[in-house]
C-alpha cells in the first residue's frame, strides 16, 4: 500500500475549488521537489485542469513542458434488478 501512495504523490485532483487553489497545489508540488506533477479531472473540470496547466506554464513558470494530454472513458453497468 505504501508503494501506492508515493505514486499518488504527484498528482493533483481538480474539483470546484477556484483555479488558482489547484495551480499553488502544482507550484508545491514542484517546489517539494517533484519531477513530474499529473493533473487529474473528470467530466466538467477537464477544462478547469487544461486551464491550471496552461497558468502554471506561461505565468509561473515557461520551462515546464506539458508531457501529455489523456482522456479516458468510463461506463457505468448497473445490474438487474430482480424481484
Amino acid at each position: 500500500m505504501a508503494a501506492n501512495q508515493a505514486k499518488e504523490e504527484n498528482v493533483v485532483y481538480i474539483g470546484k475549488k477556484p483555479i488558482m487553489s489547484y495551480v499553488l497545489a502544482v507550484i508545491t508540488q514542484f517546489g517539494s521537489g517533484q519531477k513530474e506533477v499529473k493533473i487529474k479531472a473528470r467530466g466538467r473540470a477537464i477544462s478547469r485542469a487544461v486551464d491550471v496547466a496552461q497558468i502554471v506554464k506561461r505565468r509561473i513558470n515557461q520551462d515546464i513542458k506539458i508531457k501529455s494530454i489523456e482522456t479516458v472513458s468510463y461506463t457505468h453497468l448497473r445490474a438487474h434488478e430482480t424481484r
